[in-house]
């Protein structure tokens, strides 16, 4: 269990790292962001960037509680099998 923490722990780490280079934009989203820009609407680039890094994140948040949740389905499991010993 503990090697599973550091594993996560770890990925969480290099996940949180590297959030600087993820504001890139596909060619595609470019394209549009400079015809805004050129049409005066310079405010929707910073919320095409925060969408980008919502739908980035979100599947890794959800294996993190995935694994948190099997974690102390586990913990919980090996409790009861001390108190069953006992």
């Amino acid at each position: 269990m503990r090697t599973i923490l550091t594993i996560v722990l770890l990925f969480t780490g290099l996940l949180v790292s590297g959030i600087n280079s993820a504001m890139a934009q596909c060619a595609m989203c470019r394209i549009s962001l400079e015809n805004n820009v050129s049409n005066g609407e310079i405010g929707i680039s910073g919320n095409l960037n925060l969408g980008i890094l919502y739908l980035f994140a979100l599947p890794y948040v959800l294996v993190g509680v995935i694994v948190l949740l099997w974690y102390r389905k586990s913990k919980e499991n090996k409790q009861l099998e001390s108190n069953i010993q006992r």
